[in-house]
């Protein structure tokens, strides 16, 4: 008789106090009707501030099955994510939401996918019950990785996906600050798909996702795992150069032609603020690649963890 595959349920968590609970009885509940796996559940507290951490205290008591991670200050949810998968051992990872929003019921369905022979598959939404701000936030984030991370333009990308084990350990690899789980999964695999899964309202609070944090998401996607950007500021230097040069030739030629023509003050002006403008964009940009570079060779974690609290099984192991 073949052996059961393991999955690992891993849920960020933030401000998360009053929904936990109702996630883990659905995957629970889901899990009882998939006998070809068993199942553990790895909860990571972002630091939230309110009750979370209690109550996960409260779900590891109570189900031998679930592992709780503190971290020591707010890292951002791709960081939590990092901290769950290192403490998962799953055949299989499946990451989901603390909001109930991503249904857990559903998870057989990439599962399913998996057993078809992808690597990845990530969750898609006919429908999202987001505001609109936070779809305005994803439209802007699926753009940016698919120019600056390669993603195909028909795979959409969500915080509901399972992925294989070795892919996993591949993502682990990564122990640098900075962490963006979309682009170590990129990088290891193509063999990614979707399925359609149903989005639900959120019944509890609001997105942890300010416009600061999308902003900096967005920023650590494309500098943390691309060059891109590098190789834009080059092009349009080029093309600033290019023009000014031309520009240079055309104000001779008409010098030339027409000798009283008078060099244009505010022409002048509004060129040099642009040229200046571009300079110090370019050099921030690199600034902010030579920054990371600093940051990482002083070791700059990617997480700290306060507290752990191990599952019950593994401690029995």
């Amino acid at each position: 008789m073949q052996d059961k595959q393991k999955v690992s349920f891993v849920i960020p968590c933030y401000r998360s106090e009053k929904t936990l609970g109702a996630v883990i009885e659905e995957i629970k509940t889901t899990m009882a009707t998939l006998d070809k796996y068993t199942f553990e559940i790895i909860l990571v507290n972002d630091s939230s501030p309110d009750g979370t951490m209690d109550t996960i205290r409260s779900l590891c008591e109570a189900n031998d099955f679930i592992t709780g991670i503190g971290l020591a200050k707010n890292f951002g949810q791709h960081a939590a994510l990092m901290a769950g998968m290192r403490h998962s051992d799953g055949d299989i990872v499946v990451c989901l939401d603390d909001d109930g929003q991503t249904p857990a019921d559903e998870v057989g369905k990439l599962l399913d996918k998996l057993e078809e022979g992808f690597d990845v598959c990530y969750a898609s939404y006919g429908k999202k019950q987001h505001s609109g701000f936070r779809n305005f936030g994803s439209k802007v984030n699926e753009l940016m990785t698919r120019i600056m991370l390669g993603k195909p333009k028909e795979l959409y990308i969500s915080s509901y996906f399972a992925v294989k084990r070795f892919i996993v350990n591949d993502m682990l690899r990564y122990e640098q600050s900075y962490a963006y789980v979309i682009g170590l999964v990129l990088r290891a695999t193509k063999n990614i798909t979707n399925v359609e899964v149903k989005h639900r309202a959120r019944t509890e609070g609001s997105s942890g996702y300010t416009l600061k944090k999308l902003f900096g998401l967005w920023f650590n996607g494309f500098t943390a795992f691309s060059i891109k950007p590098l190789r834009i500021a080059t092009v349009v230097g080029c093309i600033c150069a290019g023009g000014g040069f031309l520009y240079g030739i055309y104000t001779i030629i008409k010098k030339l032609v027409l000798v009283d023509v008078q060099a244009g003050f505010s022409a002048l002006m509004a060129v040099l603020v642009f040229i200046g403008g571009m300079l110090m964009l370019m050099l921030g940009l690199i600034g902010e690649y030579i920054g990371r570079i600093y940051i990482c060779m002083n070791a700059s974690p990617q997480y700290v963890i306060r507290e752990l609290i191990e599952c019950k099984d593994k401690k029995s192991e």
